[in-house]
C-alpha cells in the first residue's frame, strides 16, 4: 500500500513541475515581443530625413506615409498606404536604405 501511495505522489509532483516550466516559457516570449515593439517611438512625418522621404518617393511613388517611428539606432519604421488601398510597413536607415528588422 505504501508503494502505491508513494508512486501516486511522485507522479503528481512530476506533472506539476512540467506544467510550471511551460508557463514560464510563455511569459518570457511575451516579454521579448514587447521589448521589440517598444524600441520605436512615434515622430512627425515632417521630421523624417530627406533621404528617407526621397527613398519612399522613388520606390513607392503612389505611397503616402501615414506614421513614422524612430529608434535609438536612427532606424525608421514607416507605415505606408498606396493609392490602390493596400498598406504596409517598411524600415529604413537614416540614409534612405531599406533594411529588414
Amino acid at each position: 500500500m505504501r508503494k502505491l501511495f508513494l508512486a501516486t505522489v511522485l507522479s503528481f509532483v512530476g506533472f506539476a513541475a512540467t506544467a510550471q516550466e511551460e508557463t514560464a516559457e510563455a511569459q518570457i516570449d511575451e516579454t521579448v515581443v514587447e521589448a521589440t515593439v517598444q524600441d520605436f517611438e512615434e515622430i512627425s512625418v515632417a521630421d523624417l530625413p530627406g533621404a528617407v522621404t526621397a527613398a519612399v518617393a522613388k520606390d513607392y511613388p503612389t505611397a503616402t506615409i501615414n506614421k513614422a517611428y524612430k529608434n535609438a539606432s536612427d532606424q525608421f519604421k514607416l507605415e505606408l498606404s498606396l493609392e490602390d488601398g493596400t498598406a504596409g510597413t517598411v524600415y529604413a536607415d537614416a540614409d534612405g536604405n531599406w533594411i529588414e528588422l
